[in-house]
């Protein structure tokens, strides 16, 4: 409704307000109790129960990791590397396959650079 009274206006205006910010009160306390809710007790020892599972295949995994490594330092071709890169399915090995791309291309660069190098001293 329209009022004419600004005293009253201003009543209005500072009770909208507050009302406004108990909502945002509430809204902030009802975010930190949803952020800092404690875990679950039996999710903590399905964690403790999984863990020497998990260690075990985290090992695998590295284990693998460093005879990939091993096999990509033989490699040297760019085409071979790409078809491995392009068969690869985790993430670690497509990584550790681009690492040995741009390792030979920058050889590659190095070596170019070098034969001109000594080309243009001839």
């Amino acid at each position: 409704e329209a009022t004419l009274d600004l005293a009253e206006r201003r009543r209005i205006r500072s009770a909208i307000r507050e009302l406004q910010r108990q909502e945002l009160e509430r809204d902030e306390e009802t975010l930190a109790s949803k952020r800092f809710r404690p875990e679950r007790s039996s999710h903590r020892q399905d964690d403790k129960e999984n863990w020497p599972q998990s260690r075990r295949l985290e090992e695998e995994q590295q284990a693998a990791l460093a005879a990939l490594s091993e096999q990509l330092e033989a490699i040297t071709s760019v085409e071979e590397l790409t078809k491995l890169l392009r068969a690869a399915g985790e993430y670690e090995e497509r990584k550790l396959i681009r690492a040995a791309i741009r390792k030979l291309r920058a050889e590659e660069i190095e070596a170019a650079t070098l034969a001109g190098n000594v080309q243009s001293s001839r």
